[in-house]
């Protein structure tokens, strides 16, 4: 503490305080490391806002290996793996509870889960139909039409396949 109150000899010395005192002009003490000020004028906030600054990026930091790894996860490959975490959090939630006075207590959150897995559904619909990872009606026809012309192809009964092939999209309707 006794180096923060030292006094610069030279003028131009760039640790020299910055603050400016009405009538003696710019400060003759030595600035605070890290900062561009002495105590008198606030060079302390500065060290303070610097460790509060690195607290927070120590909080920030304690979470980025791990989302680094969820991050880099050939596992995780798609936004369903996002909307399983979240319905399990609403079911946890949920599960927790043990009246309707409880429900009541927690229904902002848990409505904001639901809001978020709506959310991620509607994202993970939107990038499967534009990576075209979605059949519609036509596409899912055409290729029972397909197994049909298979199954056709090993069976000489004509009969049984009109069955085979009424079934198909009997099952298909049913969808």
């Amino acid at each position: 503490m006794e180096s923060d109150w030292q006094r610069v000899k030279d003028p131009n010395d760039p640790k020299r305080c910055q603050g400016v005192q009405p009538t003696r002009g710019q400060c003759w003490n030595r600035a605070v490391e890290d900062s561009n000020f002495c105590l008198a004028h606030g060079g302390n906030k500065g060290v303070e806002a610097a460790r509060a600054k690195d607290m927070r990026n120590y909080r920030l930091s304690k979470f980025h290996s791990r989302a680094k790894e969820l991050g880099d996860s050939d596992q995780i490959t798609s936004l369903k793996d996002e909307v399983a975490l979240l319905r399990m959090l609403i079911e946890e939630r949920i599960n927790s509870l043990n009246d309707t006075s409880d429900l009541l207590l927690v229904s902002g959150p848990l409505s904001d889960l639901i809001m978020k897995v709506t959310t991620v559904v509607e994202r993970c619909h939107k990038l499967d139909a534009r990576l075209g990872n979605l059949l519609d009606r036509s596409k899912v026809l055409q290729f029972a039409q397909v197994i049909v012309e298979i199954i056709a192809s090993k069976i000489d009964d004509a009969e049984l396949l009109d069955t085979i092939s009424e079934e198909i999209l009997q099952a298909l309707s049913d969808l």
